[in-house]
């Protein structure tokens, strides 16, 4: 069945409350309460920039996958098209990156270390997440054009494209 971009638009909608919302917005609550240690107000600064731009990030990732591929970032409801453009030119991996700066910027805003460790405990999970399913998923479903893409896109560490 052909998924319509209406369709996309639900799917990632949902799945953007499920995912990031839980890992980067009710998993933190629960490990805090919003409750700050009072840290220094250029570390809040520096969280608050963090928190909009990993958010922002996370908004226009979501966006690309119902625009340019047709489909959700969900792996029951994938793209029809390899998603390439936008973020995606300098990183393969630009809203997990998002994620962790959200929980990073969490973390600064606050002035919780819990919230480091926890953002370094996801990075491990979605590096084996990554590594051990959705490349190989991905390269199944779309061949050439990803084994293309892993190339010359680099997964974790962001560049200008060639």
């Amino acid at each position: 069945m052909r998924t319509t971009r209406a369709r996309a638009a639900a799917g990632t909608a949902l799945f953007l409350v499920l995912a990031p919302g839980v890992v980067a917005g009710l998993i933190p609550w629960l490990l805090t309460q919003w409750e700050s240690s009072g840290p220094p107000r250029w570390l809040e600064a520096v969280g608050w920039a963090s928190i909009a731009v990993g958010a922002a990030v996370v908004v226009e990732a979501f966006l690309r996958f119902v625009v340019e591929g047709v489909g959700t970032p969900a792996p029951a409801a994938p793209t029809e098209k390899l998603v390439v453009g936008g973020l995606y030119r300098y990183v393969r991996n630009p809203m997990y990156l998002a994620v962790s700066a959200v929980i990073l910027g969490q973390a600064a805003v606050l002035g919780r270390w819990l919230l480091v460790a926890y953002a370094f405990v996801y990075g491990v999970a979605v590096w084996s997440f990554v590594h051990w399913y959705e490349e190989p998923a991905l390269g199944r479903r779309f061949g050439a054009a990803y084994d293309d893409y892993r190339r010359a896109v680099p997964g974790w560490w962001p560049r200008r494209p060639r």
